[in-house]
């Protein structure tokens, strides 16, 4: 058995190409690069038990050579992918039952037949891989980088392969995400966990790929830094799988909940105080931003069920295409997941933050929820000009209030978190719509506003933290 730990970034057939020929690639090379088609079939039961419990099983035929491969349940940690893997030569392209004992077996399918497997995908590609070697801080780096491009079949369909993979054989997984970075600045690649295995199964059912990630397992004594790691974690990994599942579907829905996970992963750099330094969020905080400015108008004008409503979601399908074509996406994501694996955050923070970083999660949120809803403007005036204007400076706090009780509510030690939830997600909803409704409709909306904020003025939970 070997761990893999490896990133795919997804690349048109002119970024490969591009990355064969890149001085990088090349100068840390060692020999010739070798290219090669490989054929894998991929094998599960009729009610696909091995996809429910996320194993991987194949059969690769590369030139003369057979390969039984198991894949076990993994997990992507900062933008690499991590997960057992058991590889068998064998001298015939048949599978070799006997193999798959319980040395390698899950113990969640001891009671599978395992007669019952059966071919269920093909991948069909053309590799072109080279080992690269180099020295980073004095210790010895070895990564195999594999361009692959080809497609996935069932007897239902097929998609396209064609990405970079770059696979660690030695020296710390950091090194992939300081390669991948340095590539991204300059090509336009799409960090992208769906192995190719995923993507057969998601030719059956689109809905087969999953957007869940494991929830993070906090306490309510787990301190500060292990949350910050966590959620910027599982943040990230949000955003990466909506992208390259709007990229796949082109669901209205999914462009709905990439923007709003945009919005939380922006949201997170503003609500742990010298925890996370200013400094810290400085490289991430711009490039958020100006994604946000172009998502969330198309997002409100979406919503429209009319002709405009249909322009703003092509609109939308364009400007996401543009991003990616763009290096600019995979760079901010691959620069934050380096960020996370090297934990940038406690680098040159002051001894305030340090002790920040050790309060306990539960200690930490009361103070950061309380601090946002006693500094939340709940306007009271009937000046519509004045009141609209109090109303939209409220948007950011109500972004990080949204993104603290999604994440955070069940250890906010106040009556009733999930009703404030509701009330302040009402509020921002109502408030996000202003720009967008016509004049002769803004007072009714002030006045909805109004309302609202009378409600959450009435809730204990807001009495509790504004005490």
């Amino acid at each position: 058995m070997v761990k893999e730990t490896e990133i795919k970034l997804r690349a048109s057939a002119d970024v490969l190409a591009a990355l064969r020929a890149h001085p990088l690639l090349n100068e840390r090379r060692q020999g010739d690069w070798q290219s090669g088609p490989l054929y894998n079939q991929y094998f599960d039961t009729a009610n696909r038990d091995l996809a429910a419990a996320r194993v991987a099983l194949r059969l690769r035929r590369d030139g003369d050579t057979f390969i039984q491969t198991l894949k076990s349940r993994g997990q992507s940690v900062a933008g690499l992918s991590e997960r057992n893997e058991w590889d068998w030569y064998l001298k015939k392209g048949e599978l070799d039952l006997g193999l798959l004992d319980d040395s390698c077996w899950p113990a969640e399918l001891a009671e599978l037949d395992k007669t019952s497997l059966q071919p269920v995908f093909t991948t069909d590609f053309q590799r072109t891989r080279a080992q690269l070697c180099w020295e980073r801080d004095g210790e010895r780096v070895e990564v195999e980088a594999a361009l692959d491009e080809g497609e996935v079949r069932t007897d239902s369909g097929s998609e396209p392969i064609s990405e970079l993979e770059l696979e660690v054989r030695q020296g710390p997984a950091v090194a992939l995400l300081e390669l991948a970075h340095a590539l991204a600045r300059e090509l336009p690649l799409m960090p992208c966990d769906i192995s190719k295995a995923e993507r057969g199964y998601r030719l059956f059912d689109a809905r087969s790929f999953s957007l869940r990630l494991e929830p993070p397992r906090w306490q309510a004594d787990t301190v500060v830094d292990e949350v910050i790691a966590e959620l910027f974690s599982q943040l990230l990994g949000r955003v990466q799988r909506l992208a390259e599942q709007y990229r796949h579907a082109r669901q209205w829905k999914l462009f709905r909940e990439l923007s709003d996970a945009l919005a939380q992963l922006r949201a997170a750099f503003a609500v742990f105080d010298l925890a996370l330094p200013r400094s810290a969020a400085s490289p991430f905080v711009g490039p958020l931003d100006a994604l946000l400015a172009l998502f969330q108008p198309l997002v409100l004008a979406g919503w429209a069920d009319d002709a405009e409503g249909e322009a703003a979601r092509r609109a939308a399908e364009a400007e996401f295409d543009r991003q990616l074509e763009q290096p600019g996406w995979g760079a901010l994501f691959v620069e934050l997941a380096l960020w996370l694996q090297q934990r940038s955050w406690t680098q040159d923070r002051p001894p305030r933050g340090d002790r920040v970083a050790g309060l306990a999660l539960e200690r930490w949120l009361l103070a950061a929820v309380g601090k946002e809803i006693q500094e939340l403007r709940v306007p009271h005036n009937n000046d519509s000009e004045h009141m609209a204007s109090e109303w939209l400076d409220q948007l950011p706090r109500l972004g990080r209030l949204h993104m603290l009780l999604a994440q955070f509510r069940q250890w906010l030690d106040v009556s009733e978190p999930d009703r404030l939830f509701g009330e302040l997600n009402k509020l921002q909803a109502l408030l996000e719509q202003y720009p967008q409704v016509a004049d002769e409709q803004r007072d009714l909306l002030l006045a909805a506003l109004r309302k609202q904020g009378v409600r959450l003025r009435r809730l204990n939970a807001w009495r509790e933290l504004n005490n």
